[in-house]
């Protein structure tokens, strides 16, 4: 069990106000899933199968560590974020933290730098919520000036970005990431900010002073860069080359989120589960791979489309 602290609802009170930007949110469960051994996120529901709205309670049990959140950055009601976070967790990812936070201080921003598993987060504060387009287009730049590789699809090297998307519509959610002081599950793990002490009234102190950018800041930042066009929301299917994917789902019920397609699992609606019809990813480039974030395996999802993977040669 993991060390519980003395959280008080004050704490989760201001927690909230700098980093709940939407009252959607995940939960890191407190069980290894019993096939792959990791714990996975997942949207809580009531028994009614209606989506429950996170409450100040909720975060003052996870600075507890009774529980361990995922939160979204973006609102979909106006596209904005109050944070934005810098993931990285691959060999020499401090180092490229490191010069991103170096170089954000160079612009006259303060971001925190917190612990993680094999790695790090990145947390950029907002003075007010500011559009999370802007926001990205000014850390992708300031990476590419770096020379630090912003993760694609697959197992390549290099830093995520929460959010990871421009915008996303109504009904849609993003990728939420665990909130900060979390603790991990897998690990039974608190992960802290670097530059306090190891508590929660210290934690919380230094992130209260923490320089918060303006949205006038920003758009200064990004007045003079590029702004890319828009990118297609049009399923782009690939020359036949054994099993596409693609070709045994429904466009209508795909829904383009980042860089990926998102849909409803096959192999998790068979058992009546995904619900938020968002569990499988389908990569836009190279729509050849797709991952079930529930867990399902690759042999299951095409069984349960009705084309099951070939039987090895033995």
């Amino acid at each position: 069990m993991p060390q519980l602290l003395l959280a008080t609802p004050a704490m989760a009170a201001e927690y909230s106000n700098w980093f709940v930007n939407r009252r959607a949110y995940t939960r890191q469960s407190d069980r290894p899933h019993p096939e792959s051994g990791r714990h996975f996120y997942y949207r809580p529901g009531s028994k009614a199968g209606a989506e429950v709205a996170l409450e100040v309670e909720d975060v003052r049990r996870h600075l507890a560590g009774e529980i361990t959140l995922g939160i979204y950055a973006i609102n979909p009601g106006n596209q904005r974020v109050k944070w934005m976070a810098i993931d990285a967790d691959y060999r020499r990812s401090l180092d490229d933290l490191l010069k991103l936070q170096y170089e954000l201080q160079q612009d006259g921003i303060q971001a925190a730098l917190e612990q993680s598993r094999r790695g790090g987060h990145l947390w950029i504060l907002f003075e007010t919520p500011v559009l999370a387009k802007l926001a990205r287009i000014y850390i992708r730049h300031l990476a590419g000036k770096l020379a630090v590789q912003v993760k694609s699809t697959g197992p390549s090297d290099g830093i995520e970005l929460f959010p990871k998307q421009d915008r996303i519509e109504a009904g849609q959610f993003g990728n939420a990431i665990r909130g900060p002081l979390g603790v991990h599950r897998a690990v039974n793990r608190r992960y802290w900010f670097y530059g306090a002490a190891h508590d929660l009234e210290a934690q919380l102190a230094y992130l209260r002073e923490l320089r918060r950018v303006s949205e006038s800041r920003l758009a200064e930042l990004v007045a003079e860069l590029e702004i890319p066009d828009e990118v297609s929301t049009t399923p782009r299917r690939y020359p036949p080359s054994g099993f596409q994917i693609l070709d045994f789902l429904e466009p209508g019920q795909l829904r383009r989120v980042g860089r990926n397609w998102v849909t409803r699992c096959p192999s998790c609606a068979a058992t009546g589960r995904d619900r938020g019809k968002d569990n499988l990813a389908v990569s836009v480039e190279e729509p050849m791979k797709y991952l079930c974030w529930a867990g399902c395996t690759s042999s299951q999802i095409r069984a349960a489309l009705g084309a099951p993977a070939p039987a090895l040669a033995r």
